[in-house]
């Protein structure tokens, strides 16, 4: 399947749109939010892999409902060295069907499912893991494997 193309702001308040990041491979992360303890955690360990990802010429986007604001508050404050893209208006997580509703009991808030979707240089999806429990972080080990795969 193709990946669903979107444009959105990032934590810097430029519009990208998922175009510009093909040309290698992708790890498009989604996740809940920003500054909560299972996605910070998510995030840094992508961080800490960032040099094994990008040996296997990938690179890496993280994707949530948050605003440019904290995203940007959020990317510093732990030095991430990829981009984080601000859904705020839920459009890429409608697109790649990651919608979590009513997220920690807040009835009507929707945030991404924690999700990632591994894309080859021509935007196909090869790989995907998603979960209903936001508590539950992907096998950063298994996302190596399907990168290598794809070599």
């Amino acid at each position: 399947m193709r990946a669903p193309d979107f444009t959105i702001y990032d934590m810097n308040r430029k519009v990208r749109s998922l175009k510009e990041f093909m040309g290698g491979k992708l790890v498009l992360a989604f996740f809940p939010g920003a500054f909560t303890s299972v996605c910070t955690h998510e995030m840094c360990t992508l961080r800490d892999d960032i040099s094994k990802l990008e040996k296997l010429d990938a690179q890496v986007a993280g994707v949530s409902v948050n605003d440019p604001f904290s995203s940007k508050a959020f990317h510093d404050e732990n030095m991430l060295p990829f981009t984080l893209l601000c859904d705020f208006k839920r459009e890429a997580v409608k697109k790649y069907r990651v919608e979590l509703q009513d997220f920690a009991g807040l009835k009507g808030y929707t945030v991404a499912k924690r999700s990632v979707f591994i894309l080859d240089k021509d935007g196909v999806v090869r790989w995907k893991w998603v979960s209903d429990d936001p508590g539950i972080e992907p096998d950063y080990e298994e996302i190596r494997k399907q990168l290598e795969k794809l070599q």
